[in-house]
């Protein structure tokens, strides 16, 4: 089919230069010469250099996703978490059955008649000072047994097992308060009192008791400058959780305020 385009093409211009030429004869047989060109298509050329490589094309568009992978290897074991809270109290148990009594005892000897009247008011006031005694004792027992002192406060890790109200009158008796970290060095002062004692948390002086959500120092003054509440806290896990411990790390935790626990006094130099 292209062998038959070429030859009719050839023929076309044969045809086109006789014409021509007829042209230039038939014109009043000038001086001037009548010339003619004809255009044949020349033989076709060496194949050229080959082109600078051209520019990136665009990114083409985003394959399937690929088949899931091989799981990875076991990391290793993470470091033990933070203590947890403190659950609730558990249900008082069932009160046991009355022993059987026991044999009587033989009479005693007859006593010596007296007015024993005067003498029992003596030996019941005796008794309280006695037990006033005991209690100072224990206390002065404690104090000598260590305490943390910053520059203005004096702490006292008490290592009696109370609840939370009976530990904030146990500390006022003595002229003071649970302890309330108003700042990092006092909570570091605290914080390293229970670490040192070998303890895990005490109870301190922070509760929300009077308005709940609304957390206050013992003195009633207001958490304004610094906290140190642990990751998550406060959150009122048991709907009962108005009293405030610190752990060996310094963080602090709502809990409730019936379970006993040893705590920490503070008190005022100049009061001492």
């Amino acid at each position: 089919m292209r062998g038959g385009k070429h030859s009719m093409s050839i023929v076309f211009l044969y045809v086109l230069g006789l014409t021509l030429i007829k042209s230039c004869h038939g014109q009043h047989m000038s001086d001037e010469p009548c010339s003619v060109q004809i255009l044949v298509p020349g033989l076709k050329g060496e194949p050229g250099e080959k082109g600078v490589k051209g520019a990136p094309g665009r990114p083409g568009r985003i394959g399937p996703p690929g088949d899931i992978g091989q799981p990875g290897l076991k990391g290793q074991k993470g470091i033990i978490g933070h203590y947890g809270k403190m659950g609730p109290s558990g249900v008082k148990g069932v009160k046991g059955d009355v022993g059987d009594p026991g044999p009587s005892g033989p009479n005693g000897d007859p006593g010596i008649p007296c007015e024993c009247t005067p003498l029992r008011k003596m030996i019941g006031e005796m008794d309280i000072v006695v037990a006033q005694l005991s209690n100072e004792l224990k206390f002065i027992k404690n104090a000598v047994a260590g305490i943390k002192e910053t520059d203005s406060k004096v702490y006292l890790l008490v290592k009696e097992e109370k609840r939370y109200t009976d530990a904030e009158g146990y500390c006022q008796g003595r002229g003071g308060h649970l302890a309330m970290p108003k700042d990092e060095g006092a909570n570091t002062a605290i914080a390293g009192y229970i670490t040192e004692a070998g303890l895990n948390r005490v109870y301190i002086g922070i509760n929300d008791l009077d308005h709940e959500g609304h957390f206050t120092y013992v003195d009633r003054s207001p958490m304004s400058t610094f906290t140190k509440w642990r990751d998550g806290e406060p959150n009122n896990a048991y709907d009962d959780e108005d009293c405030v411990d610190m752990a060996a790390a310094g963080e602090w935790t709502d809990v409730a305020c019936k379970p006993t626990m040893y705590f920490v006094c503070e008190f005022d130099k100049d009061s001492i």
